[in-house]
């Protein structure tokens, strides 16, 4: 470049170059130097981009001892600032700038790149490295940040940057390798898909108080993310449009708190498959306009729903299906409105309120350890006929072991007691039938003891019929004794004898009541054995 073609305001900065000093061709009106604002910048703040470009790549050698660098504020910047597949050693500082064209820099090796609060069509910086920081914040762009195979060994700050590409990409970070803190906080503002599926952070990604709209698609899509610590999307964070998170990883803990997720009939928040090594926070104010998903998620503390808004009526509100997780605190400020589906969950500690208890549920093949607060058999029972698939068994089985782990041996039966009686809604006529007379009789063998009541019943019933009409002795050269309250405990019982049954034959109808009460006997009598049997065994 020939330097006797320089403006003024270039020549200030070419000379500024070499030492590293800052140009400010600012006015000093906040108004006149706003980037995004009306007013004209003049000829005296215009640099050419050819001209950041040459001192970039090396026009001008550095001062000795000094560190050669482009601080720039104030200036509107003309031309294309290609650097595409450059290799740039000095920083590149513009502050308040104004840029009529897009910045280049794809597959570029930069040194630290600082663009804070300045106003740019787009910057296309795929496949860039920057061996320091990423500074961009206050930044409005629009037409799309491309961020895609980049490196950046610093921090990628983001804060207070406003993106606007309606209907494409605001931000297409796919693959991006940030190795310290990503920041999109402090007012963020995304209008347009923000990108960052199998991208990896080497430390925090903060999207506190970020606010993303794509109500027609996903306003974050970052399934296979890799962030080896926290993830913050909370404080005031917003989003219309579907958050994806499927399949990513999370370090440290993902909090939600307070956040509103906007996608109603769709996905709110898709989370499946999510692996994260502490908690998740979706709580304390988190709204979700839409279906939540964790299904196939593993966490390994706590997963927290407390105080929050689930909503999506005509489906599944919350999909917990195949969740692992330590603990799940399901104690949302309402009713989740919509279904909520913990079907074959394996969650250690469950911890829930029945005031907030879903409509509807989905329970098969969940598995817990324990459930916080236990309630009452009855209550329980009143959460498992919640479920929307009607009767299945595995979740009464479930609820009866974990009372029967609590010795609550009585609620556990309680709860098989009413599984046969749901099972029998769904039989045909025949078994229904059968069903009622096992339960009328010995509560399907979980009220074994109510046999004993038929018994004495029985006992009562042969004594007044055979006091009323004695059987005749089988020999008649033999006077035994006869004794209707024994013999008919001697028809009654199933094993051993009383020196009754043997001498004495009735005829007739009364041999058939006979021939009922050995029966009866066997069967009550055998029942009220084995439930002896298992009550002694549990002491």
């Amino acid at each position: 470049m020939n330097v006797e073609d320089l403006t003024p305001s270039e020549r200030r900065l070419w000379d500024a170059f070499p030492r590293g000093e800052s140009v400010d061709m600012s006015s000093g009106d906040p108004a006149l130097d706003d980037p995004g604002g009306t007013a004209h910048w003049g000829h005296d703040r215009m640099v050419r981009a050819e001209v950041l470009v040459a001192l970039l790549v090396g026009a001008v050698e550095p001062q000795p001892g000094q560190v050669a660098a482009v601080r720039l504020s104030g200036a509107r910047i003309t031309g294309s600032l290609n650097l595409g597949h450059a290799e740039v050693h000095v920083p590149l500082a513009l502050t308040n700038c104004l840029f009529d064209e897009a910045p280049h820099l794809y597959w570029a090796s930069m040194n630290s790149v600082h663009l804070m609060r300045c106003r740019l069509p787009g910057l296309v910086a795929s496949g860039t490295r920057v061996d320091g920081h990423l500074w961009l914040e206050g930044s409005r762009i629009s037409g799309g940040l491309w961020l895609d195979g980049a490196n950046i060994t610093g921090i990628l700050n983001m804060s207070g940057v406003q993106l606007a590409n309606p209907g494409g990409d605001a931000l297409l970070a796919d693959r991006l390798t940030v190795e310290a803190n990503v920041y999109c906080d402090q007012g963020f503002v995304a209008n347009g898909e923000v990108r960052l599926p199998g991208a990896r952070v080497g430390g925090q990604l903060i999207f506190r108080e970020a606010r993303l709209h794509n109500p027609a698609g996903a306003a974050l899509y970052a399934s296979r993310l890799d962030v080896a610590a926290n993830v913050f999307c909370d404080g005031g964070f917003s989003a219309e449009g579907e958050v994806r998170l499927r399949g990513a990883r999370v370090g440290g803990y993902l909090s939600f708190v307070g956040a509103h997720l906007s996608h109603p009939d769709r996905t709110a928040l898709n989370a499946d498959d999510l692996a994260v090594e502490t908690d998740i926070y979706c709580s304390d104010g988190f709204t979700a306009l839409g279906a939540v998903s964790f299904a196939g998620a593993r966490v390994t503390g706590q997963l927290s729903l407390r105080g929050a808004h689930l909503h999506h009526e005509n489906g599944t509100a919350l999909s917990l299906q195949r969740l692992q997780a330590e603990e799940v605190l399901l104690r949302p400020a309402e009713p989740i409105r919509g279904v909520a589906d913990l079907s074959y969950a394996r969650i250690n500690l469950l911890r829930d309120d029945a005031k907030t208890w879903p409509e509807r549920l989905q329970l098969d093949g969940l598995q817990y350890e324990t459930l916080e607060p236990p309630l009452t058999a009855r209550d329980r029972l009143a959460w498992l006929r919640r479920d929307t698939d009607g009767y299945a068994p595995q979740p009464y089985e479930r609820l009866a072991q974990t009372y029967r782990a609590l010795g609550l041996d009585a609620d556990g039966r309680s709860i098989l007691l009413a599984k046969a009686r749901d099972r029998r809604k769904t039989q045909g006529v025949s078994r229904k039938v059968v069903g009622w007379f096992q339960d009328g009789l010995v509560g399907y063998g979980y009220r074994p003891f109510r046999a004993a009541s038929w018994l004495v019943g029985l006992l009562a019933f042969g004594t007044i019929v055979f006091s009323l009409h004695k059987p005749e002795v089988l020999d008649e050269g033999h006077k035994p004794h006869f004794n209707p309250f024994f013999y008919t405990l001697d028809l009654l019982l199933p094993i051993g004898s009383l020196g009754q049954e043997i001498e004495f034959a009735p005829k007739g109808v009364y041999q058939w009541i006979a021939n009922f009460i050995v029966a009866a006997g066997l069967l009550l009598g055998l029942t009220v054995a084995a439930g002896a049997t298992r009550a002694l065994s549990r002491e």
